[in-house]
């Protein structure tokens, strides 16, 4: 297992070792102990599946209170993954980072508590998953603009298809500091 540091401090690719041959490939898709001895050791309770078409954008999601870090992969298909530091007080407020997940890649990506995450379907179709270490929380739903001109996020797909919600989500500088996660050192 490597991890990979993104340009966003708390951010981390996790790239699998896979074993394959002829008859196919085994990985380990999350070790607790592995990722500890690395730094890294998050306490899951809550895992989620979905399955979305091309051009499918979901983001930019996030909870406070009761904020959610998540480990993401991609089962089948391919996706363009973001995470925004939205921890007020953080240096790296605003900041975003992104990263291709895709079942060929096998790669993971850790998103910390504090951050808003998002994804947009590359592929024909793709199927995500994601474990929590928050369970969901409706009163602490919230979100973020996908297209906020401040944050400059290099989407790559052209008008993507979007819930109505995330249609009409508020751009960062319109939320409520008390809406916003908190960095702590």
């Amino acid at each position: 297992m490597k991890l990979v540091e993104t340009n966003l401090p708390g951010c981390v690719v996790v790239e699998p070792e896979v074993f394959a041959d002829a008859r196919g490939f085994v990985f380990e898709a999350f070790n607790r102990d592995r990722l500890a001895a690395r730094g890294l050791s998050p306490t899951f309770v809550q895992g989620n599946v979905s399955s979305s078409a091309h051009g499918v954008l979901r983001g930019l999601h996030y909870q406070w209170p009761n904020p959610q870090g998540k480990y993401v992969s991609v089962l089948e298909g391919e996706v363009w993954d973001v995470a925004v530091d939205i921890r007020r007080g953080s240096p790296h407020f605003g900041r975003w980072t992104a990263v291709v997940l895709s079942a060929e890649n096998r790669r993971h990506f850790w998103i910390p508590e504090g951050f808003a995450h998002g994804f947009v379907v590359l592929s024909e179709r793709a199927l995500f998953t994601y474990l929590c270490t928050a369970t969901y929380d409706p009163a602490a739903d919230a979100n973020i603009r996908w297209n906020d001109g401040d944050l400059a996020i290099d989407w790559p797909v052209a008008g993507p298809a979007l819930s109505g919600k995330d249609a009409k989500a508020p751009f960062l500088a319109d939320v409520s500091p008390e809406r916003l996660p908190i960095f702590s050192p």
